[in-house]
């Protein structure tokens, strides 16, 4: 949608471009000092494949500083992006036959990941009612003796969902039943919490030995183009991620690596300000979606999307134009209302489109009323 967004506007016309994952906000400044600062002093050359020392030690202070956990270096593997952390710890747990369940809406990475592993994928369908988070209960039904790995985010993408302390503390209990199971606790979005503390899984009993924490700088630094990420893991894994990775693309850029360790313990000013914005973006967003008829809006407590079910858009026409699913709708809205979105069949969720609220707020409230005029000529 993106990509297509982009050749409509080459073409002139005026997109407002509600798609696309990532802060419209720079790098803070104090963080590019700290690349300059690298490239000056000869920070150019290939650093160890799990990251310098240095930064993996800035990560330990951070889970401890943020989370209360505690972790060595050498449970640390740094990597080209969270992405690719993703794929190493898969790698790294999944074999041909294992299940995987992921609660869906989910990012779309995750099954993409386990099959490329030839493992099979166990979806397990949230609901907007419980505002799209799996319960203890779905859990406890989706695990076999099969079962391998768990994969899920809070705060999620595409949803904004935030599972809170006593919502893990059940899932917590059921893994508790079922020490075999490895977690992927994908935690990029962080600092983009509008409730509070974060809640980690990894804080309940002996989880942290079979948890691993993915987390990154591109969403909580406006640092998407740096492509760091990072996870915390157990020690064998995170041995056997560091081996995987030599293989494919060896350390990342040692510059970010460096950025990276003023990001991680430094001042945190900028990303609260940072989020500030995105929460007021939300309270926009949230409130104007609820008032077009039709929507089904659920309440985001983190990252930047919103997830609304247009189940009630399903089936309606406008002059030739069908509209059979989300897919349909999201064209319908890219070249009738010029705004860009992505559809909820991405992400297992085919009755639901995502709007990311990572724009500024005149193209938020262009957008939203162009979308209010439009769906409401659906017949």
């Amino acid at each position: 949608m993106a990509k297509l967004g982009r050749e409509l506007k080459a073409q002139g016309i005026d997109i407002v471009d509600l798609s696309i994952g990532e802060p419209d906000f720079d790098t803070p400044v104090h963080i590019r000092e700290a690349a300059k600062k690298a490239i000056d002093e000869g920070f150019t050359h290939y650093t160890p494949v799990a990251g310098y020392p240095e930064v993996r030690k800035a990560v330990v202070h951070k889970l401890k500083r943020d989370n209360g956990l505690d972790y060595t270096p050498e449970q640390i593997v740094v990597s080209t992006g969270a992405k690719q952390c993703l794929a190493n710890a898969v790698l790294s747990i999944v074999n041909p036959g294992d299940e995987v369940i992921i609660p869906t809406p989910y990012w779309v990475t995750y099954s993409e990941q386990v099959s490329l592993c030839q493992g099979e994928v166990v979806f397990v369908h949230c609901s907007i009612e419980n505002n799209y988070k799996i319960t203890p209960e779905q859990l406890e039904a989706a695990i076999t003796p099969k079962t391998r790995l768990f994969m899920f985010s809070s705060p999620c993408n595409p949803t904004g969902s935030v599972y809170s302390r006593e919502e893990l503390e059940g899932l917590a209990a059921v893994f508790a039943k079922h020490p075999e199971i490895f977690i992927i606790s994908d935690e990029i979005y962080e600092y983009i919490n509008y409730v509070g503390k974060h809640e980690s899984i990894a804080q309940f009993g002996d989880l942290i030995n079979r948890t691993i924490i993915i987390n990154g700088l591109s969403k909580g630094f406006a640092m998407t183009g740096w492509r760091l990420g990072y996870m915390a893991a157990p020690l064998d894994i995170a041995k056997a991620c560091d081996k995987i990775q030599s293989q494919f693309t060896s350390a990342t850029c040692s510059i970010t690596q460096r950025a990276a360790v003023t990001a991680l313990t430094g001042d945190l000013t900028t990303a609260v300000e940072m989020v500030a914005e995105f929460k007021k973006r939300r309270a926009y967003i949230h409130e104007a979606l609820k008032t077009i008829p039709g929507l089904k809006v659920n309440d985001p407590e983190g990252a930047f999307y919103m997830f609304p079910d247009i189940s009630a858009f399903l089936n309606k026409s406008y002059e030739d134009l069908h509209i059979k699913n989300a897919d349909d709708l999201c064209m319908f809205l890219l070249h009738k209302a010029n705004v860009s979105t992505v559809t909820g069949s991405a992400f297992q969720q085919p009755n639901c489109i995502r709007l990311s609220y990572a724009t500024s707020m005149d193209k938020l409230e262009k957008g939203v009323e162009r979308m209010r005029t439009w769906l409401g000529k659906l017949a």
